[in-house]
């Protein structure tokens, strides 16, 4: 029995869209000729359109009640459908099978449609690779390469796993991973990921992150990973479907009995049926979620959205989320005869060789080529030194300069650099010739758009909310900048977790956004979790509900509306389908609907809510 079952499966899934409008027209004018009586035909010809649409629609119910006694709309179809071949209404049969694949049809291409943007990723999935064995290059299958190989790219060619860079300078195109429009330069040491487009030189990279563990394919993994049969309102609109399915077959019972007209029960049987209310909520998620993918979100559970419509707090992590999470000069200062531009352009020098990622970041905000550098030293843990222009350059922290540097600093030197260490901000102390010259503040710089994108959220009623590891003074200043009012700081990754737990047990819904391996638990464990998928940890992103992929965080309140949206377009829909089945059902009591006319008001209340939801896919939210 299993075995045919399975077989039975294999065949219902044969095909596809293309399947269903092939069998769509072939039926269609099937009815066509039943209806005007085209064709001398020695059978009724809607029979072809029962064979064709209506025999699949019978099978998934055979099916669902054998393996799970799952009672849902195809039930009821089913039996309105023998019922009418029963008493002779095979064109009304016919009708039904057609409309409620016609229906099918729609929904299939209302998800195709909402998730064509995030399945373009799977055929961005590298075929390829190149890799080197003993100085030979070989060709073979991407899916081949094993984690240490050495692989050679070529400009032009996408980087086939996670890895890196051994040799070698290059441009990379990360769009697909981050969305950013320029290509990011890359060099010995730093790490490139699958999916990506070498522009420029050839370099040979180590692989680190293979097959499924690759980016591409983490990514991919997000994709098939948005169902929306796991939305917790889906079930609902399935229960009432089951319970729709008991009282059409009293009512079309007690019709029966009372009237003694078969095709009136028949009739109430075909209007019966609950396919709008079971489209009504699955077509408008999948909807939403391509709505979200085109904004750069990856929507990892159906009932994320459901979720987020009921967000009233969002609590970020300020580093790589609010901000970029990567350092930049903010100021240079200079105590003494040289200009502040001076001390940065030494900086520059001496720092251009580094491998530490203050001093490329140095050297990546001078902007300009530095001035040549001679007998460049670094000491790990404390900075650097080298001769530019005939002096001797230092540049780190306390200990590099001068011993335990004390003597080093004025009163009104330590202010300074103080206020700067205690807004979260990193001081590079410079001398020149043993004298101290000056220094250069690092800062990790606030995202150009989270000002915004936190005032828009004020104004849908939401309310944000500052989580960080920083001390006091630098979350409070972040929160300044961005006119947030509440502020976590000194933050463990159980402290995050303590302050979400106290919002939910105020009966609050929490969404939490993050990038790190620090704020895992905390995405887990709020209502929704978003992580930013261009720059967190994996741990991150499989720990949440969505992913920013682009890091684009502009777009979080339009995310937040579009889930409010959703939820409003269900209630509709759900609403809707009940009032036209109710009203279809009482018309159908008293004789005044046929199973044909009922067929066709039914099913015209399963198009309309599809077409409802399917709007979905383009809305955005009017701005005043």
């Amino acid at each position: 029995m299993k075995s045919l079952i399975g077989k039975l499966e294999d065949v219902l899934e044969f095909g596809g869209v293309k399947k269903d409008i092939i069998l769509l027209v072939i039926s269609g004018i099937a009815l066509i000729i039943s209806l005007f009586d085209l064709l001398p035909l020695p059978f009724n010809a809607a029979w072809v359109a029962i064979i064709l649409c209506g025999i699949p629609i019978i099978l998934e119910a055979v099916i669902g009640l054998i393996t799970a006694f799952d009672i849902k709309a195809d039930v009821l179809v089913s039996l309105a459908l023998i019922a009418s071949v029963c008493i002779g209404e095979v064109f009304a049969a016919g009708e039904v099978a057609f409309i409620m694949q016609l229906g099918a049809l729609l929904e299939d291409l209302t998800v195709a449609k909402a998730r064509a943007g995030i399945e373009k990723l799977v055929h961005l999935t590298p075929q390829t690779a190149r890799v080197i064995n003993g100085g030979e290059e070989k060709m073979i299958v991407a899916e081949q390469v094993q984690a240490g190989d050495r692989l050679r790219v070529l400009p032009g060619e996408t980087v086939p796993v996670d890895g890196t860079i051994i040799s070698g300078q290059t441009s990379v195109n990360q769009a697909v991973m981050t969305g950013e429009s320029l290509p990011v330069d890359k060099g010995v040491g730093d790490t490139v990921s699958s999916g990506t487009v070498n522009q420029f030189g050839i370099f040979e990279m180590e692989a680190t992150k293979v097959g499924e563990d690759s980016s591409i394919q983490r990514m991919i993994r997000l994709v098939q990973s948005a169902d929306a049969g796991k939305a917790k309102i889906v079930g609902l609109a399935d229960r009432w479907a089951t319970w729709i399915v008991v009282i059409a077959l009293a009512s079309a019972a007690l019709t029966w009995l009372v009237s003694g007209e078969i095709i009136r029960a028949v009739t109430i049987l075909v209007v019966f049926c609950p396919c709008a209310l079971v489209l009504a909520t699955p077509t408008a998620i999948m909807a939403a979620i391509g709505n979200a993918t085109r904004h750069g979100f990856l929507v990892r559970e159906g009932d994320a959205l459901e979720r987020l419509a009921k967000v009233s707090k969002i609590t970020f992590d300020k580093t790589g989320t609010l901000t970029y999470g990567t350092p930049k000069v903010i100021a240079a200062e200079s105590v003494s005869d040289l200009e502040k531009d001076d001390i940065f352009a030494l900086t520059a020098a001496a720092e251009q060789f580094s491998e530490h990622p203050l001093g490329k970041a140095i050297v990546k905000c001078y902007g300009r080529k530095p001035q040549a550098a001679e007998e460049f030293r670094m000491v790990p843990g404390e900075g650097v030194t080298a001769r530019v222009a005939g002096k001797w350059v230092k540049a780190g922290n306390l200990k590099m300069i001068a011993g335990d540097g004390a003597a080093l600093l004025s009163p009104s030197l330590a202010s300074g650099a103080g206020r700067y260490l205690n807004e979260g901000s990193t001081v590079i102390y410079v001398a020149v010739d043993d004298e101290l010259a000056g220094y250069l503040v690092l800062s990790d710089t606030v995202r150009e758009e989270s000002a915004a994108m936190i005032a828009a959220l004020g104004k849908i009623g939401v309310e944000p909310v500052l989580l960080t590891g920083d001390n006091q003074n630098a979350a409070s200043a972040i929160a300044q900048q961005l006119h947030i009012e509440k502020v976590h700081a000194n933050c463990l990754p159980e402290d995050k977790l303590k302050w979400i737990r106290s919002y939910q047990e105020k009966k609050e819904a929490v969404c939490m956004i993050g990038d790190g391996v620090n704020d895992a638990p905390a995405l887990k464990t709020a209502d929704v979790g978003i992580a930013m998928g261009g720059v967190g940890s994996d741990i991150a992103v499989d720990a949440a509900d969505i992913a920013l992929v682009d890091d684009e965080v502009k777009e979080l309140p339009h995310l937040l509306a579009l889930s409010r949206r959703m939820m409003a377009t269900i209630k509709w829909n759900l609403t809707f389908s009940m009032i036209l089945n109710f009203l279809a059902i009482a018309l159908a009591i008293t004789g005044i609907l046929n199973p044909v006319i009922g067929a066709l008001v039914h099913n015209a209340g399963s198009v309309f809510v599809i077409i409802n939801s399917s709007l979905l896919l383009g809305w955005k939210e009017k701005r005043v």
